[in-house]
């Protein structure tokens, strides 16, 4: 649980949804408001007659220095502030340092309506004949202040209970930090998110007036791109919508070329920025465009499924195929941003889910016991696990493990090759099937034959196997190869990019947790094993 600060405009709801946030997580509720007229003795509208805005503004500070205090002491506190108190930069920076600040906006006739309607003389600032000019000349003048929070919610046409469903949801999300030399991104992780993609990029620094190209496929451009657009005019960025094909086999780099080109049709300059929308190939394609178009320019990954979220979105690592193998071709470009939105997932398939689920296995086996263990007692669909707390936590479990790695070894120089568990086999059998098998279907069954070999070797017992074998069938993965020829797998195995010299590279496990690079693997094992798993 994280503090959690509402500020924004009169009559947005601040008081109300508060006090609701507070009592779904069972935390303490505080009304500024509240608070200034119990400690004055009177109500606020009689210490802005009697004493003047000024000696209530003092008071209002005084209060929020009290208020950070608690803040840097405590993780269960709803604030509710007056509709002025961030106006004050001072009252900013103390209530923000430990809170998430989530800013209430309303659009101008609603919030005339609202006031003017429901308390017409309680608010002092504008207890005027014309209450509507002196609402929309007030609004104006805090306009840019309120703009300037990164979490946004507008409650212009929502419920009651749908803010407060979003607060709760804001609440929920999840912050990491990712380190590599030189700097630093954060990746965010929860419900609902891509509408505040426009306030993180502000946030992060890209000047208002920037171009940013969203690069989607057809499909997730249908669903998200407008959303993600919205957000981003919001705060001030120009929109370029950069289109490429759906699938692995068009990950190449005749794709690459027709991205270029749009890019340069549409204007975007050194200062423009890239965001990938969209899964593994949006995210691999737009971070090549990245580190290459003009000698790079900035990149954001707002993935929409669940291995691009759990896997390549993080860690820099990008490429394109050749004909001869997966990857081949690529680059190392760190993104300024990752969000992850687990609510894009309620659109995939099934069979998507269930592909994205291996890399959160791997996780597992790699340096994760506890979150493995969790995923052997399965007890929730694919249609609603990702929507509870829980996912998030597998998420944030996840993806800790691969930041673990990466930030010990960025460029791939030694350990962080244990994140390809499963995938000298795995990368194989989709080159081999044509890419016929799902990314993380072929990784599955990559798993499953390196534990054989390791076990082959006396490096691991049989039980392990039992165990990875049960974990990745109950979440519907495969773990027999298809008939495919074994010359074919070895071929392709040939042409990794993650062989050494003349020798294929394997990661094999010895325990849940415990995983380690071996070379030069006896072909007659590997054979073997193959056969045992259905090829031939």
């Amino acid at each position: 649980m994280t503090n959690i600060v509402l500020t924004g405009f009169m009559g947005t709801g601040k008081t109300t949804i508060g006090r609701l946030v507070a009592q779904h997580f069972g935390n303490i509720f505080i009304d500024m408001d509240t608070e200034i007229e119990a400690s004055a003795g009177k109500p606020i509208r009689s210490i802005f007659q009697n004493d003047g805005e000024a000696t209530f503004r003092k008071i209002e500070t005084d209060l929020c220095v009290q208020l950070s205090s608690l803040l840097e002491k405590q993780q269960n506190l709803v604030i509710s502030t007056g509709g002025g108190t961030m106006v004050n930069p001072v009252n900013k920076i103390l209530l923000a340092k430990n809170s998430r600040t989530v800013c209430l906006t309303c659009e101008v006739g609603e919030l005339i309506r609202r006031l003017v309607k429901f308390d017409p003389l309680g608010r002092p600032l504008i207890n005027v004949a014309d209450q509507s000019l002196a609402i929309e000349q007030l609004l104006e003048t805090r306009r840019e202040i309120y703009a300037s929070f990164s979490w946004q919610i507008d409650t212009t046409c929502l419920t009651i209970e749908e803010v407060t469903s979003k607060v709760i949801k804001l609440v929920d999300m999840v912050s990491l930090s990712v380190r590599y030399p030189g700097s630093q991104y954060m990746v965010h992780i929860g419900q609902d998110i891509l509408e505040l993609v426009g306030g993180i990029i502000q946030e992060i620094g890209l000047p208002e007036g920037n171009q940013v190209a969203i690069i989607s496929n057809p499909l997730v451009k249908s669903l998200y791109a407008e959303k993600v657009r919205k957000s981003l005019e919001s705060k001030g960025y120009y929109v370029l919508n950069c289109l490429v094909p759906d699938g692995e086999r068009y990950k190449t780099l005749t794709t690459v070329n027709k991205v270029y080109k749009q890019l340069l049709a549409g204007g975007l300059d050194r200062s423009g920025t890239v965001l990938a929308l969209g899964g593994g190939v949006v995210g691999d394609i737009a971070g090549f465009v990245a580190a290459t178009y003009m000698r790079g320019i900035r990149f954001i990954q707002l993935p929409t499924t669940l291995l691009a979220m759990v896997d390549a979105s993080i860690g820099g690592k990008n490429g394109v195929d050749l004909p001869q193998g997966k990857n081949l071709v690529g680059t190392y470009k760190q993104p300024a941003l990752v969000m992850i939105d687990l609510s894009t997932l309620e659109t995939l398939p099934v069979e998507e889910l269930q592909s994205g689920m291996a890399e959160v296995i791997k996780h597992g086996i790699i340096a994760a016991p506890d979150l493995f263990q969790s995923l052997e007692e399965k007890n929730s669909s694919y249609s609603t696990f990702w929507k509870t707390h829980a996912g998030i936590d597998w998420m944030k479990r996840a993806q800790a493990v691969k930041i673990d790695i990466v930030e010990q070894d960025p460029f791939e120089e030694g350990k962080r090759a244990i994140l390809n568990l499963g995938h000298t086999v795995g990368h194989a059998l989709e080159k081999v099937s044509n890419y016929e098998l799902r990314h993380g279907e072929a990784i599955s069954i990559g798993m499953v034959a390196a534990t054989h070999i390791a076990i082959s070797l006396g490096l691991a017992s049989s039980q392990l196997a039992e165990r990875i074998e049960a974990v990745l069938s109950v979440w519907g993965l495969p773990v027999k190869c298809p008939h495919i020829r074994y010359d074919d797998i070895i071929m392709a195995m040939s042409k990794d990019k993650k062989k050494k010299g003349k020798n294929i590279r394997w990661i094999l496990p010895s325990d849940i947790g415990k995983v380690d690079i071996y070379q030069d693997i006896p072909q007659k094992v590997v054979k073997s094993v193959l056969n045992d798993l259905g090829a031939y």
